[in-house]
């Protein structure tokens, strides 16, 4: 018998045992699955249904798991406990401006680590790197002094700049940058497209999918920001509504949870919103990708 047949006849046999042995990871996959979206959705979902439940029925034992006489009460009694009207607007200025900024800084940034040549490069990726290891803790006390001196305090300004630059973004975009296909930008060269025109034309409309995820990255980070705006606001028209829910769940004597559930709403519906919007761009974004390359 030769090698050849040993291979053979081998092949059978490890078919097999591979089949065998597929069902039992694929079932193992399928339980982390359902215990991860339990762990991701069971809180969610109760913030969902205690929204229409009145507080008895909250704080009854055991839980109800769907609403007994739902109600719509909590959401009035909400939106009238706290100005979420300029909670809103607050939050939309400094979501936008922000995420405008830190998108746009993060595009150029990338852009030049990735495909432009200049003294000390490696230098400069190794200290983005290294801004990466800084917890944003430790920058707070900086950042509040800075936006003091600049007389930014309890304005958008001190909310949006601060958090403009994110070594992140930039890091997520050179390394999705740098698997783009080289020759469709030496192409564009040749043509006589300079840097600004071949980073709008050629490397943007490629790496969309690494653009949205970013973009949709920073948009949640911000929207859902509550540290550093609470430290740099002082009054109740510049609070966005993260700290508008917090001051809420503060306003009531005994915590009413319907309410306060009713107010989170506020803050996750639109962020959902964006999310199933933006998903549309994101698998386009893929396919387009895989049809250029």
């Amino acid at each position: 018998m030769t090698l050849s047949d040993d291979i053979l006849l081998s092949r059978p046999v490890e078919s097999a045992e591979l089949r065998r042995a597929t069902p039992r990871w694929r079932l193992a996959g399928y339980a982390a699955m359902i215990l991860a979206v339990l762990v991701v959705g069971l809180p969610v979902y109760w913030t969902l249904i205690a929204a229409f439940k009145e507080s008895r029925e909250i704080y009854s034992i055991p839980p109800s798991w769907l609403p007994l006489r739902p109600t719509f009460a909590n959401f009035a009694a909400a939106w009238e406990a706290a100005p979420f009207g300029r909670y809103y607007l607050n939050s939309f200025i400094t979501t936008f401006f922000g995420v405008a900024a830190e998108v746009t800084l993060a595009v150029l940034s990338a852009y030049a680590l990735a495909f432009l040549r200049f003294p000390r490069k490696d230098l400069v990726f190794l200290l983005l790197l290294a801004a990466l290891m800084v917890p944003v803790e430790i920058t707070i006390v900086p950042n509040y002094l800075t936006i003091a001196r600049l007389g930014w305090i309890n304005s958008y300004a001190g909310i949006i700049v601060p958090g403009a630059a994110i070594a992140y973004g930039t890091f997520l975009l050179r390394q999705a940058f740098l698997v783009l296909p080289y020759e469709v930008i030496e192409a564009a060269r040749v043509d006589g497209a300079g840097h600004m025109r071949t980073l709008l034309s050629v490397v943007i409309p490629i790496a969309q999918p690494a653009l949205v995820t970013m973009g949709l990255l920073s948009l949640v980070a911000k929207w859902n920001d509550f540290l550093w705006p609470l430290i740099v606001t002082n009054t109740s028209d510049m609070r966005t509504l993260p700290i508008g829910i917090y001051w809420l769940r503060n306003s009531e004597g005994v915590i009413n949870w319907g309410v306060v559930m009713a107010g989170s709403l506020f803050l996750i519906i639109p962020v959902m919103i964006v999310f199933l919007w933006v998903q549309r761009y994101i698998v386009d974004g893929i396919a387009a990708g895989a049809v250029k390359g």
